[in-house]
């Protein structure tokens, strides 16, 4: 965990000098701080599970599967990305996760239909439906919360409370700020989002619990990023930098996890550091990989690319205008 940690936030870290030189162009929300969450869920659950996220997916889509050079080409737009270079930060994808999404709190009606999907065949699995604190208040969550309690799905209904919705601090947008006793005849869990043994506990006990029959879970991550909502806010108007540098310092969940290592006698100083250097090796022959590879070609055929799953394809394309019928082609 102490390794993944380490990748993902050196992923993140290439996303952010990437965007300032101009290289990755668009939205790009980055999780830097966050780490704990994504890294400890997946280490509590398995491939069979199913994870949904909001467009702060950049963590979860590497943990999920895709490798560094597939997260780092997508946001480069090129073809090696996980999805093709067509998809940006926002719209990333893997074996059994499915997404970033874009628009704020829609992806959990989604992940309560895909914990529908593992009931309705009869696995033994669960879904991580996770959204943020600034979608908390949305509609379709609570009618996802009903669904699901109806329905007693296996749903893990996690909010990432990281304390600010965009620029608007959780007390100012929500009455109650307790996000894990929303939803108040589904049980709830509050858990120390930057603690990864923490996240990586209760993700265990959730998956248990949803899977054994007692419907959904409400959970909170109480967590922080340390950047601004995306790389066009700077994340200094609404929060002072003292108050950034103290979660820094205090409540890193890297630095955390590394002295309990090495208070416990797990690790020693030095082979942590040869993990960080291991991490940073990878991520940065990652990142050039990622680079020098090709952008999609500038052709009109790769708009009807990459529609269907290979193997279900159907012969016509709904809405396909016929080739022989492309002006633009002719011209």
């Amino acid at each position: 965990m102490y390794k993944d940690m380490t990748i993902v936030r050196r992923l993140e870290m290439a996303s952010d000098a990437l965007y300032k030189a101009k290289k990755i162009r668009g939205f790009c929300h980055l999780s830097t701080g966050q780490e704990a969450v994504a890294v400890g869920i997946e280490h509590a659950i398995t491939r069979a599970d199913s994870v949904i996220t909001a467009y702060r997916c950049h963590g979860f889509a590497y943990m999920r599967g895709a490798s560094v050079k597939g997260v780092i080409g997508e946001l480069l737009g090129k073809r090696s990305g996980v999805s093709y270079g067509k998809g940006g930060s926002m719209h990333m994808f893997a074996k059994n996760f499915y997404g970033g999404n874009g628009i704020v709190g829609a992806q959990v009606p989604v992940g309560t239909g895909l914990a529908f999907a593992h009931k309705y065949n009869n696995e033994k699995s669960a879904t991580f439906n996770l959204y943020g604190d600034g979608a908390s208040n949305q509609g379709q969550i609570f009618e996802s919360y009903n669904m699901a309690k109806l329905w007693d799905l296996p749903c893990v209904f996690a909010c990432e409370n990281n304390k600010y919705g965009m620029g608007t601090s959780a007390s100012r947008s929500s009455a109650l700020t307790d996000y894990y006793k929303r939803g108040q005849y589904i049980p709830g869990l509050k858990v120390n989002g930057m603690d990864v043994v923490a996240v990586y506990q209760a993700s265990k006990l959730a998956k248990e619990w949803t899977t054994s029959g007692n419907g959904p879970l409400v959970m909170e991550f109480e967590t922080y990023r340390y950047g601004g909502h995306s790389m066009s806010d700077p994340g200094t108007t609404y929060r002072s930098r003292e108050e950034i540098q103290q979660m820094r310092s205090q409540n890193d969940p890297i630095t955390g996890l590394k002295n309990r290592l090495l208070d416990l006698g797990i690790a020693t100083e030095k082979e942590l550091k040869a993990v960080d250097k291991e991490a940073r090796a990878y991520v940065e022959s990652q990142v050039a990989e990622a680079e020098a590879s090709a952008p999609p070609e500038a052709k009109p055929q790769i708009l009807f690319e990459d529609v269907y799953v290979p193997g279900t394809e159907i012969p016509v394309l709904r809405g396909r205008i016929p080739e022989e019928n492309w002006s633009f082609a002719k011209n």
